[in-house]
């Protein structure tokens, strides 16, 4: 999984099912702004596995990232740029074949373990970019603030998501 994530906005972010863009006091006044700007961002994921998928089966493991982003409270709103894609390394002996070849694939029956590793693995992969991201300054003199984590690290044990 690789996310390039400049999406979303504050006061819907999520981790561990808790509203920490809530809880996390805005740095300056522009964080919180309303969702139909705030959301003109945009996010790419990149879904690679080597389950043997083919090209149907790796179109639905795309639509799953969604419901990760669903999970750190992205509403993919209107301005919002969302661009997703999934291949497989399975099957490397089709490349350039001119001939007749066999292929493995997965049942569609045996997804659902996929499915949810991608749900998962997007979500995990948003936090962690967000937890390694820096205070930036961009055009315009736009600034956006790093997620604090000490800020973070009380509120998830607030809420019973971190024991140490």
């Amino acid at each position: 999984m690789l996310v390039q994530c400049n999406f979303g906005s504050r006061q819907n972010l999520r981790i561990a099912g808790i509203p920490v863009g809530r809880e996390i006091p805005a740095q300056d006044d522009s964080a919180f702004v309303p969702s139909d700007v705030a959301e003109r961002g945009s996010i790419i994921v990149v879904v690679a596995t080597d389950a043997p998928l083919v090209s149907h089966q790796l179109k639905r493991l795309a639509h799953r990232v969604a419901l990760g982003l669903g999970r750190v409270g992205s509403i993919s709103g209107n301005g919002s740029g969302d661009i997703f894609i999934a291949f497989s390394t399975a099957n490397p002996s089709v490349e350039g074949a001119d001939h007749v070849v066999n292929i493995q694939m997965l049942p569609n029956d045996l997804l659902e373990p996929v499915f949810a590793s991608v749900v998962q693995a997007t979500e995990e992969s948003v936090i962690n970019a967000m937890a390694a991201a820096t205070t930036m300054t961009g055009i315009d003199n736009h600034r956006v603030q790093a997620l604090p984590h000490d800020q973070l690290r009380a509120i998830l044990k607030k809420y019973n998501r971190l024991t140490n």
